[in-house]
């Protein structure tokens, strides 16, 4: 007689945040399809940020009960202490770009492709950019962006908790492929975005089979695709290394593509350059925290008894992403290009944290996560507001003299940039202060020794933007400097208050970050 299967157990009060984020982007779906056109913005709008308020509740609740460590959904799912500081960083920097997309005070209709007008022309005209100019507030933008990043919020989180490689490839994929569409949807300079678009696919693409056949070489190692089951592998057996180590070098690579590790960032430039600046904003702020999350875990759960094995490759890793990073960003001519570069060395920075394996260097690392996405989506924001009439100036000539023009703008931009290059007072000197320090404490004094001179480098092409504002003639047909509607307004806020608070009372946030390690 067969046995009754039970069904696995499951930790509801856990995994809400996840549930209310995905279950709001099905919801979106919904609106996108029955609800008149006109009624979808601020619907949509609504829908997102409410669901991101309720699943930040759902998660200070849960977490307000103490530090937790249970796996769930038949272990695939691992909520502990790190993951709830990943998914509380993840829902706040997600409100920020989500801010940053629901803008259309900007740009009439918003910064995405508007949706084609199909009625007839009232006026009998004929001029179809009248046309649009007339209804941009009721066509509007492609309202279709708000469940995409749902959808991808929604992946980044499961990402950062999977506890198995095969949750983690579904959860890539989950995160990936909405923001693969969203690359796509610019307004202006539609060849570029579109190309960024299909750069970034074609090249996800290849980062997810090296991590697939990483993933099955592993399984063919250790029997199972669970991470303390590689871990109980990798620390007794003696089966042959090389399934181990060539699967692990595959999975890395898929994991440092995410990353915009080099010499694995070859899509970073272009994709950056290319999409929408919001979706920027969110890509380099939201998927650098997911990818991290989610290497953390790799190495600190799965492969930390292997380490002296693979920890030199890293090293190397480490010192080529931030090598490339600053060299080719002094050399960038286009504003979002150099942020670009610049987040190459500061996935150097954060695998420097990473490597480390204590408990001291994963909270070092999360609290850079933290610290660096929050000024990331503020520098977006910025970025946002510098126009010609082609669109946004993104060319560092345009900027010349912007003290000029806008000097509070001038200000902000300027504190966020050297919040990036690291000067005290900043979050992010705290951030690269408490890595640094948790590399050193773990023997890897070279290695900061490199990092530190490639921060000091980095500086440069920072302090260049700076002296180009504030001691440069502004051009007699420059670029102008749009009034930001309400919701660019409150994202920009919010990333110059977090950098500022995290730059002069870190303790909280590092408290947080230090409260536990990862459960299996």
């Amino acid at each position: 007689m067969a046995q009754d299967v039970q069904p696995p157990a499951i930790d509801w009060a856990a995994i809400t945040p996840i549930l209310v984020i995905l279950g709001a982007a099905c919801v979106a779906v919904l609106v996108e399809a029955f609800l008149p056109r006109h009624q979808r913005w601020s619907v949509q709008v609504g829908l997102s940020i409410g669901a991101i308020v309720v699943a930040g509740i759902s998660l200070g609740i849960y977490a307000s009960g103490g530090p937790r460590g249970v796996t769930t959904m038949a272990d695939t799912l691992a909520v502990d202490a790190p993951a709830l500081f990943l998914w509380g960083t993840l829902l706040a920097l997600g409100l920020g770009a989500m801010l940053l997309l629901a803008d259309r005070s900007i740009e009439p209709g918003g910064a995405f492709i508007a949706e084609k007008i199909t009625e007839p022309d009232p006026a009998g005209t004929s001029d179809g950019a009248a046309m649009d100019r007339a209804r941009a507030g009721v066509a509007g933008m492609r309202t279709e962006v708000f469940p995409l990043a749902l959808f991808s919020l929604g992946g980044m989180m499961i990402f950062c908790a999977a506890n198995d490689l095969l949750t983690m490839f579904i959860a890539l994929e989950v995160l990936s492929l909405p923001l693969y569409l969203l690359c796509g949807l610019a307004k202006r300079k539609r060849l570029i975005s579109q190309e960024a678009a299909l750069k970034y696919f074609l090249l996800g693409a290849f980062a997810s089979a090296f991590f697939l056949y990483g993933l099955a070489l592993l399984y063919g190692y250790a029997g199972s695709v669970k991470l303390q089951e590689i871990a109980d592998a990798t620390a007794g057996s003696d089966r042959s290394e090389t399934l181990l180590f060539a699967g692990f070098g595959l999975l890395v690579i898929g994991l440092m593509f995410k990353g915009s590790v080099g010499p694995f960032h070859t899509w970073t430039p272009d994709v950056y350059h290319g999409a929408p600046t919001a979706v920027t904003g969110f890509m380099a702020a939201c998927t650098k925290v997911a990818a991290f999350g989610g290497i953390l875990r790799v190495f600190q759960v799965a492969f930390e008894a292997s380490s002296w094995e693979w920890r030199g490759v890293l090293w190397a890793v480490a010192i080529a992403s931030m090598v490339i990073g600053v060299v080719l960003g002094l050399t960038q001519s286009d504003i979002k290009r150099m942020i670009a570069y610049s987040s190459v060395a500061h996935a150097g920075f954060l695998l420097v944290g990473t490597i480390a394996l204590t408990d001291r260097g994963l909270a070092a690392t999360m609290f850079y996560l933290l610290a660096y996405g929050f000024t990331t989506i503020a520098i977006f924001g910025v970025i946002s507001l510098v126009r010609t009439s082609d669109g946004e100036a993104t060319h560092l000539s345009a900027w010349a003299g912007l003290a000029k023009r806008s000097p509070m703008l001038a200000l902000v931009f300027t504190f966020l940039l050297l919040a990036l290059a690291g000067i005290p007072m900043t979050s992010g000197f705290v951030g690269k202060f408490v890595v640094f320090e948790a590399a050193m404490a773990n023997g890897m004094a070279p290695l900061v020794v490199v990092a530190l001179v490639a921060s000091a480098v980095a500086a440069f092409f920072y302090l260049r933007v700076i002296v180009l504002m504030y001691f440069s003639e502004p051009a007699a047909d420059g670029p102008t400097v749009s009034v930001p509607g309400a919701f660019t307004t409150a994202a920009i806020t919010l990333g110059v208050v977090v950098t500022l608070l995290l730059g002069v009372l870190p303790t909280l946030a590092l408290e947080w970050a230090g409260v536990g390690g990862f459960v299996s």
